[in-house]
Formats: C-alpha cells, sequence, structure tokens
C-alpha cells in the first residue's frame, strides 16, 4: 500500500482513539468544538512520535518522485535539443565547415 495512504489512515486511527476519550470523558458543558479542538492537538503529538517511521517512508517517496521527475525533464530538454545522441565532432559543425577547404573557396 502507498506509504501516504497509510501514514494518512494513521492519523485518522490515531485522532480516532483520542476523540473519543476526549469527547466522552471531558466536562458536558464544555464546547463540542474545543473538546475536538484539544483532540487535533493531542493526535498530533502522540501521532508525531508513533508516526515517524510513515512519516519518513513518505518524505523518500516524494523525494524519488521528484528526483525522477527532474531526470525525466532533463531528458527530454536534451532530446529537444538534439543532445540526445552524441554526434561525432565532425557532425556537429555547420555544413559549410564540413567540407574540404578547396571546396570553401571555389563556393565563396
Amino acid at each position: 500500500m502507498n506509504p501516504a495512504i497509510k501514514y494518512s489512515l494513521g492519523r485518522i486511527g490515531i485522532f480516532l482513539v483520542v476523540a473519543v476519550p476526549v469527547l466522552l470523558f471531558l466536562p458536558a458543558t464544555m464546547n463540542t468544538l474545543l473538546k475536538l479542538m484539544i483532540a487535533i492537538v493531542i493526535s498530533a503529538a502522540l501521532s508525531f512520535f508513533l508516526l515517524r517511521g510513515l512519516r519518513d517512508q513518505v518524505a523518500d517517496q516524494m523525494s524519488a518522485n521528484a528526483r525522477r521527475k527532474i531526470e525525466e525533464k532533463e531528458r527530454l530538454r536534451a532530446a529537444l535539443a538534439g543532445d540526445d545522441e552524441q554526434k561525432p565532432a565532425d557532425e556537429q559543425k555547420p555544413a559549410d565547415e564540413r567540407k574540404p577547404a578547396d571546396e570553401r573557396k571555389h563556393n565563396a
């Protein structure tokens, strides 16, 4: 399974595990939104420590994807510029410079 999906499900799971007791055991007179905000803060702190491995996997995956896209972009730019194949030094010169010197004199 994709590490980003695992990490997201882990964050949601930790939030639910924290939110249920917070909603049930904090005083009923307290605002529900405040209870949920407390649950979010606690679950964020817990997930920072508990989901470190998954977070590192997501970061590695994102880094590899960015590196692959940069390499592909460079390869496409090289192909558009005609640098995808290394031509012999003689073929890289303009056509009139490839002619022998005596032919260039006649054309001038």
